[in-house]
């Protein structure tokens, strides 16, 4: 996958440049007149951002914390009632074509919001396109799939083998990193869907994406990233148990 280097350094400064990748981060916009803010508000449901905003603000509450069961079932209904028209996406947009460029296809990064205690923002893969497997460290995910069909593969780390484990090893190689983690979602999901939701040790902390069509993730992170709190973006490779059984 090519991935421009503005979201990874955001997230980390750790080994996703070695995954050679280019992600494309869009640069806030600047005011320009009447005009075009009526354009936009066009393009966007304010009332719908507005309230997954709210809600975000009343279910997230800083880091070490998890969402109790009741608030992230708000905020699961929030993000299922929500359509790509909501954030002003349509799959005829350039961020869903593929080039003739040499490489996988460019994935566009839409940021909405970020704060302390939670982050927005929406994944734009074009056919084919991959979100390499990586992890959430300390972190409550939901995704929402806006529209199209995608392949996701999650992990948990375990400690007993079994028929569907896999040796899950940080990209920046090193044998004494090599640790089991049992596949927890291996499947298709086609829009409209439910949102998934990952929390810091269960359901899938560690996945990978790959677009089977153009597709939309709208993701809401609680709390985001951050280098300086030590929750980093770590890229993973994956192993059959078999290939490194005498690792573990």
């Amino acid at each position: 996958m090519r991935i421009d280097s503005s979201l990874l350094e955001r997230k980390s400064q750790q080994p996703q440049k070695q995954q050679q990748q280019q992600l494309r981060e869009l640069p806030k916009e600047k005011s320009r007149g009447k005009k075009n803010r009526r354009r936009n508000k066009k393009q966007m449901t304010p009332s719908v951002i507005q309230n997954l905003f709210d809600t975000c603000k009343e279910v997230f509450a800083g880091a070490g914390t998890i969402p109790s069961p009741v608030d992230v079932e708000r905020l699961r209904s929030v993000l299922d009632s929500m359509s790509p028209e909501d954030v002003g996406l349509s799959q005829d947009m350039p961020y869903f074509s593929t080039t003739e460029t040499e490489g996988a296809p460019l994935i566009t990064y839409l940021h909405l919001y970020e704060c302390d205690m939670f982050s927005m923002g929406i994944f734009c893969l074009p056919p084919s396109g991959v979100i390499p497997l990586h992890n959430h460290p300390g972190m409550t995910v939901f995704s929402k799939l806006l529209f199209g069909s995608m392949h996701i593969k999650a992990y948990d780390w375990a400690d007993i083998p079994h028929s569907s484990d896999a040796i899950i090893n940080p990209s920046h190689f090193q044998p004494s990193n090599v640790r089991l983690a049992k596949v927890k979602i291996d499947t298709v999901f086609t829009a409209p869907c439910n949102t998934s939701i990952l929390y810091p040790a269960a359901g899938g902390n560690m996945h990978c994406f790959t677009a089977m069509t153009a597709c939309a993730v709208l993701d809401v992170l609680g709390p985001p990233y951050s280098d300086s709190e030590g929750r980093h973006c770590t890229y993973y490779n994956s192993f059959p148990y078999a290939s490194f059984s005498d690792a573990v």
